[in-house]
């Protein structure tokens, strides 16, 4: 794998704000990972292989809790999973123009901010069938699952509102989904990058450690302080900063 030209002193205390605040509301924070070594000038071969690797460990535990405590649906998740997986293999396999990759990622992170800000309070009732749902299910889950791979985030934090804003399911069924969601299709786009590039985590083992500690952190006090809400503002400052800063790195090239 190519360097990375950034000290992992530096990410670390970065990855762990961000963390921090993602898994207060249940995400990976693919997106910000990606983002910000954009932002930073890692290489675009390097950004999806670390961005992927970070959401497995942030979302494994998240994964296992929801399915223990009984949030998890497999009715609901099937038809996102059917199509997401392969897509998000294919977004993997494919090695973009840096140019190309920057765009994506940029409108990517546009649309998360629509999702903090506008798609939150939204919800529409659908007075179709279950087939009619399966199918929108299944189309959902090939887009995002092929931006997941080509980009290097999970996906959950398009699913979670998805869920919500068409009524398929509920507040926890929805994050239950987005958390295993996040977690197999990182590592269906992680797998298809392993075989042509490799990863080379002692570069990365402060910032490792750095997500982890976030993500423990986060979790437990958004579950018993912070209000979901607060970190939501949070989550969305956090997004129009790297949009920004990507903005002016993708203009003023």
């Amino acid at each position: 794998m190519e360097d990375i030209i950034i000290s992992p002193y530096i990410l670390a205390p970065i990855f762990f704000a961000i963390a921090f605040t993602y898994s207060s509301v249940g995400l990976g924070g693919g997106s910000s990972y990606t983002a910000l070594m954009a932002i930073f000038g890692v290489s675009t071969v390097a950004i999806p292989l670390i961005s992927l690797t970070l959401n497995l460990l942030v979302t494994s535990v998240g994964s296992l809790n929801f399915i223990r405590s009984g949030h998890a649906r497999l009715k609901l998740l099937l038809p996102f999973l059917v199509s997401s997986i392969p897509m998000s293999y294919l977004g993997g396999s494919l090695r973009l123009p840096k140019e190309l990759f920057y765009w994506i990622l940029l409108g990517t992170l546009f649309f998360v901010a629509l999702r903090i800000y506008v798609w939150k309070d939204t919800t529409i009732k659908l007075n179709i069938s279950a087939a009619g749902k399966t199918i929108i299910s299944i189309i959902a889950g090939s887009i995002l699952g092929l931006i997941a791979g080509i980009v290097g985030i999970g996906g959950g934090i398009y699913l979670v509102p998805l869920i919500i804003v068409l009524g398929l399911g509920t507040e926890k069924e929805a994050a239950a989904c987005g958390a295993i969601f996040i977690f197999l299709n990182s590592l269906s786009g992680l797998t298809a990058r392993l075989q042509f590039n490799s990863i080379d985590l002692s570069q990365i083992i402060l910032p490792i450690i750095a997500v982890l500690a976030g993500s423990l952190a986060g979790s437990f006090l958004g579950a018993i302080k912070y209000k979901p809400s607060t970190m939501q503002r949070v989550l969305g400052a956090v997004i129009i900063v790297a949009i920004i800063f990507l903005g002016r790195k993708v203009f003023m090239a």
